[in-house]
């Protein structure tokens, strides 16, 4: 399969309860009008991006039953999801993100503990 700038992100597999985010431009007003005064920004380091991808949560513990040791281990792992979707607007702590380069562009790997706030587009 050759990688094109529509499936380049499809092989990347955020684990756990991270949250892959590319940055949007700095501004200090969201497009809904929702204002991060300057001060905001520089004390605690505020970033803002739109999420791309989304780990699969929390693992939950698996109940130790005779009947488990015969299902595959895929069956047995079940998560607790994520509140962040792919699409959404996420205002996030810098300070717990880690920062990469993927094919020349920038994101970060944020743990969802570090997600201040969503802005999600729904219809009303």
């Amino acid at each position: 399969m050759k990688l094109t700038a529509d499936n380049k992100l499809k092989k990347l597999i955020v684990v756990g309860d991270r949250v892959l985010i590319k940055p949007s431009k700095q501004s200090d007003q969201t497009e809904s009008g929702l204002y991060l005064p300057p001060t905001v920004q520089e004390k605690e380091k505020i970033q803002k991006g739109y999420v791309i991808k989304v780990g699969p949560g929390y693992p939950l513990p698996v109940p130790a039953d005779e009947d488990d040791m015969w299902k595959g281990k895929e069956e047995q792992i079940k998560y607790l999801p994520l509140q962040a979707q792919e699409g959404d607007l996420a205002i996030f702590l810098q300070k717990g993100a880690i920062e990469v380069m993927y094919e020349s562009e920038k994101y970060f790997i944020v743990p969802q503990v570090s997600i201040l706030m969503l802005e999600r587009e729904e219809e009303l």
